[in-house]
């Protein structure tokens, strides 16, 4: 997309119109010892070709071996038809629907997005989309607050994504409500039940788990909390950061979730260095009308046509303030597009494959490094002992996250994620830079 300058006759014309003698004079307001006396150290002007050059430079430094880091933003091929299909003007262009019964074409997208977070959560309702998996998480303690009145106290797992829990405790704190960790088996990586038995009580509203939880662990003892979360009166949900997942795993409903959250960002959405997110939200129909954000539901016109309204819209900008179940202002419409198109792609079938292959690589790659901390079952992300990064670097390899600034008790282990896009030469790569410096 070119960008266009005004000319200096445009600079003159607005300038006259709002009354002022310069463009410095625009920023009056700002105290002058705050102001820059000097040009910007930026290098001399190029014309479109030089800096299409430039960019193809800079580009061939980048380091073309896929990173083996997932941690909430995994590593994942988009195909090209992805970005093609977004670059359709009206869905390019397109922003929050203010009139949306105008905007059937963005209403259809955002219902079929829903569809697809409804069959993959296994659970009969799903929002449009939310920021990311950290805010979906928390919206969810929120709305298990307004369900379970007069409780104040939500208990997550310290195998959820740490900053999940972080968002968590920023919002449960706003909200004067009490945010309560429960360990993890320091032998298989789950989370402890015998623990969060003896956590859960009258004042819960919401147990938080993670499957795949944050260490890749397959949390596979959902139904026994299951049974103590009910037992006491409270709602458990899932919280999932690598969708893909689905395409191989029981659903969060099929498990008897209450509600499902998570991240979206594997379908259709590159990392971007780690952005943006594309969160999702779905639950039972019972707690319909307590769903943060916003709905697309749809109808038949007065022609007997199917068509597509925004329904159910509780949003701060609709409602009074005091009132709304979430202050979250919009969807991430093109990056929901985009999860959408991915999914329509793959189809059930190619979910399945693609989800396959994740875990028979990761696989392989956790049976070749060696080593593993935890016996737990997992997806396509497992921790092992990884105590000198410096031979992988070397290499130019980004070989997954250190876990010792999360979790202090697991210095000196690594958390890999392997996914379609590491072959065998990649994974044996890793696996001798990683075993040489053990």
């Amino acid at each position: 997309m070119r960008y266009h300058p005004h000319s200096d006759e445009d600079v003159e014309r607005l300038l006259a119109a709002l009354g002022k003698p310069s463009l410095d004079s625009l920023f009056d307001s700002i105290p002058e010892s705050l102001r820059l006396s000097r040009p910007l150290d930026l290098p001399a002007p190029l014309d479109e070709r030089g800096l299409m050059d430039l960019f193809q430079q800079m580009a061939g430094e980048n380091r073309a071996t896929a990173p083996f880091l997932g941690a909430g933003a995994s590593p994942h091929h988009v195909p090209p038809a992805v970005d093609q299909l977004l670059l359709r003007s009206e869905f390019y262009t397109a922003y929050t629907p203010y009139q949306p019964e105008l905007a059937q074409g963005t209403l259809q997208a955002i219902f079929e997005f829903q569809t697809f977070v409804s069959l993959l959560t296994g659970l009969p309702v799903a929002n449009a989309s939310m920021y990311d998996g950290a805010t979906s998480a928390a919206e969810a303690a929120l709305m298990a607050l307004r369900l379970k009145k007069g409780r104040r106290q939500v208990l997550v797992s310290r195998a959820v994504h740490p900053a999940y829990r972080q968002v968590l405790k920023t919002y449960l704190g706003a909200a004067g409500a009490e945010l309560v960790e429960v360990g993890f088996d320091l032998k298989t990586g789950a989370t402890d039940l015998a623990a969060l038995r003896q956590a859960v009580s009258e004042t819960t509203a919401l147990v938080l788990l993670q499957s795949p939880n944050f260490f890749g662990v397959i949390e596979e003892e959902i139904a026994e909390a299951l049974k103590a979360t009910h037992g006491v009166g409270a709602l458990l949900g899932v919280a999932t950061t690598e969708a893909l997942s689905f395409g191989l795993l029981a659903s969060p409903g099929a498990l008897g979730a209450d509600l499902a959250v998570g991240e979206l960002q594997s379908f259709g959405n590159g990392m971007s260095f780690g952005g943006p997110g594309l969160g999702f939200f779905a639950g039972k129909e019972e707690f319909l009308r307590q769903f943060p954000g916003r709905l697309v539901g749809e109808t038949v016109d007065l022609a007997g046509k199917r068509a597509f309204v925004l329904t159910l819209s509780t949003r701060e900008q609709h409602i009074r303030r005091e009132s709304a179940t979430s202050n979250i202002c919009t969807n991430h419409g093109l990056c929901a597009l985009a999860a959408t198109i991915h999914l329509a792609l793959l189809g059930k079938k190619g979910l399945h494959e693609l989800a396959r292959l994740n875990y028979q690589r990761a696989r392989y790659a956790r049976e070749r490094l060696g080593r593993p901390r935890f016996s737990g079952a997992t997806f396509n992300e497992f921790v092992v002992e990884a105590k000198d990064l410096g031979p992988a670097l070397a290499a130019g390899l980004t070989p997954g996250l250190p876990l010792d600034e999360h979790y202090p008790e697991l210095a000196g282990q690594l958390l890999v994620c392997v996914t379609e896009l590491h072959d065998k030469q990649a994974i044996d790569g890793l696996t001798t830079a990683l075993r040489g410096a053990a």
